[in-house]
């Protein structure tokens, strides 16, 4: 009897882990077809400063999230588990959800990959923010500061022909999804100003790279971007103080933009159907 007794318990106990195995699988099918459909952002420059900033608007608009980053792995780790929690209570396996790329984005080959990588994991890719950059401090109104020519190749590979790789690269996924590419530029390109003469002249450079891909890409992809002045970042606050009090004391609105406000445009721009071409500056009243 108490082995007829023990035998009953099995096949119960059986029953009971058949159960569970297939409300796991029914629970992993149910969230495999929501991550399907779920929009998947690639965030350039993404661990930290503007970058992560836009990185956590996405995520809180539903989106699944690809940070790059160019060495900081600990820092980049760090913002991956941060956006994990932020939706752990929502999702049951938030690995899938978030992942960090190492990439140089100064390197054709590297960008490609990174993209591939993206779209090889994540399935789809909607929307792409271009926010790689590079300027070395000088003084921009000292001409003899203006000529270093590693600057300037420097300033270009990074501030133009990144981005012009990044959407080549990205334009089959993006046509796929009738997404969005956004370029973090720079009110130095609106506005002959910024850390560096060969800085200015590039991101003037980028604003025109991103009306000709907007005229490009269209119909299916839009292409816009942000010009943002001065940001209390870790970038930002490596500009001598005395600068920063010129350049607050310039601003219309006696203050500095801020790092969420840039990010909710570039959100507004990865949301809207009907912009493309345009170059959103948001410099506290900077340019005026």
């Amino acid at each position: 009897r108490a082995a007829s007794i023990y035998h009953h318990r099995l096949l119960l106990g059986a029953e009971y882990s058949r159960t569970d195995q297939l409300s796991h699988l029914l629970a992993q099918h149910d969230q495999s077809l929501i991550m399907a459909h779920q929009k998947v952002a690639l965030v350039t420059a993404g661990s930290a400063g503007l970058g992560a900033c836009i990185a956590k608007a996405l995520v809180r608009d539903g989106m699944r999230v690809v940070i790059n980053y160019s060495s900081n792995t600990s820092r980049a780790d760090a913002l991956i588990a941060e956006l994990q929690n932020s939706v752990k209570e929502s999702a049951t396996n938030t690995s899938d959800y978030f992942i960090a790329v190492k990439a140089d984005m100064g390197d054709r080959d590297s960008v490609k990959r990174l993209v591939e990588e993206t779209y090889q994991k994540m399935g789809r890719i909607d929307v792409v923010v271009s926010n790689a950059g590079w300027t070395k401090m000088r003084d921009f109104l000292n001409l003899d500061d203006g000529v270093y020519e590693e600057d300037w190749d420097r300033c270009f590979q990074i501030n133009v022909k990144s981005h012009l790789w990044l959407f080549h690269a990205a334009r089959p996924y993006l046509h796929e999804t009738e997404g969005a590419f956004v370029t973090t530029a720079s009110v130095a390109g609106i506005k002959p100003s910024g850390s560096s003469l060969p800085y200015a002249v590039t991101k003037a450079a980028q604003i025109h790279l991103v009306k000709s891909l907007a005229v490009i890409a269209a119909p299916k992809i839009r292409v816009n971007a942000v010009a943002p002045g001065v940001l209390l970042t870790e970038w930002g606050l490596s500009f001598p103080e005395e600068k920063l009090k010129a350049v607050k004391e310039q601003n219309r609105l006696k203050r500095f933009a801020t790092v969420e406000d840039v990010a909710r445009q570039v959100l507004t721009f990865a949301q809207s159907s009907s912009m493309t071409g345009q170059v959103a500056i948001i410099d506290a009243g900077f340019s005026l």
